[in-house]
């Protein structure tokens, strides 16, 4: 029984530092947070900090995996899902995790992380247009349609997000689908 107690301690720890970095990158750039700042805003010592993480941007790296490994887990699931399903699936995990997409979206991330998320959704729909209208991945026409698919429903995500949540969630998930039906429509017709 102990092992599970550390187990749910060391998540809830590394979480709490997890947040508190990305907190702290809605502020300041990744290079000028120190480790005292975010032990300090997770209520974590240093040496803490230290048994999980060898510095700042290893932490930071950490996030960066956890984010596109879940989104990536999303993207493989789309084939399963209508596009509406989707864009539900992706923004209610954006919604979840708030703190996180406050950071994507933050001008100090500097990573390329948002460029990263993008091309998860880029290569899923490059893959299933390549399916659904029997023609080769590698295609000039695909590319540049599935790159403006992609940036626009992350611009609406990324206006959501930096717009502290205003607007209505379902009211994003229905205007980021819609969207993209209408993109999926026009890419049929010029295929």
């Amino acid at each position: 029984m102990e092992p599970n107690k550390n187990d749910r301690r060391t998540q809830k720890t590394k979480r709490a530092l997890r947040d508190g970095l990305a907190e702290l990158l809605t502020d300041k750039e990744l290079s000028k947070i120190t480790v005292r700042e975010i032990t300090d805003k997770a209520d974590v010592n240093r040496v803490t900090f230290y048994k999980h993480y060898l510095d700042v941007y290893d932490l930071y790296e950490h996030i960066e995996k956890e984010i596109l490994v879940d989104l990536g887990l999303i993207v493989l699931e789309y084939g399963e899902f209508s596009s509406n399903g989707f864009y539900r699936h992706l923004i209610d995990y954006v919604d979840e995790n708030r703190t996180l997409f406050r950071m994507v979206f933050s001008p100090n991330t500097t990573s390329g992380l948002r460029e990263k998320i993008a091309a998860l959704i880029e290569g899923l729909s490059r893959k299933l247009l390549s399916e659904k209208y029997n023609i080769r991945l590698k295609n000039s026409n695909i590319d540049y349609l599935n790159y403006y698919r992609a940036q626009g429903a992350l611009s609406i995500i990324d206006k959501w997000v930096t717009s502290d949540f205003a607007a209505p969630k379902d009211y994003v998930i229905k205007t980021v689908s819609d969207l993209d039906a209408h993109i999926e429509k026009y890419i049929g017709s010029v295929l």
